[in-house]
């Protein structure tokens, strides 16, 4: 199974030939490549799998997706807690 996180673009520009920027994923913020998502703007929101943005999605998609996982996240703790 495939995970992809939404974060939302906070910076753009290019490193070694390729468009890459930075994605804010909630404060946390990483380079992610932007070559397979070339439509990719400042403030938009994209689905980041392994480092590369694939997609790119609206607000609301994103913060769909965002609640989707903390559900995920909380379930887990719960059943793995101490």
């Amino acid at each position: 199974m495939c995970l992809g996180i939404p974060g939302r673009v906070a910076e753009i520009d290019q490193e070694d030939g390729l468009r890459v920027g930075t994605v804010d994923f909630g404060g946390v913020r990483k380079r992610v490549c932007l070559a397979y998502a070339p439509e990719a703007a400042v403030g938009d929101y994209v689905i980041v799998h392994v480092g590369f943005a694939i997609s790119v999605v609206d607000a609301a998609e994103a913060q769909r997706t965002l609640a989707v996982l903390r559900a995920m996240g909380d379930v887990l703790e719960r059943e793995l807690g101490p």
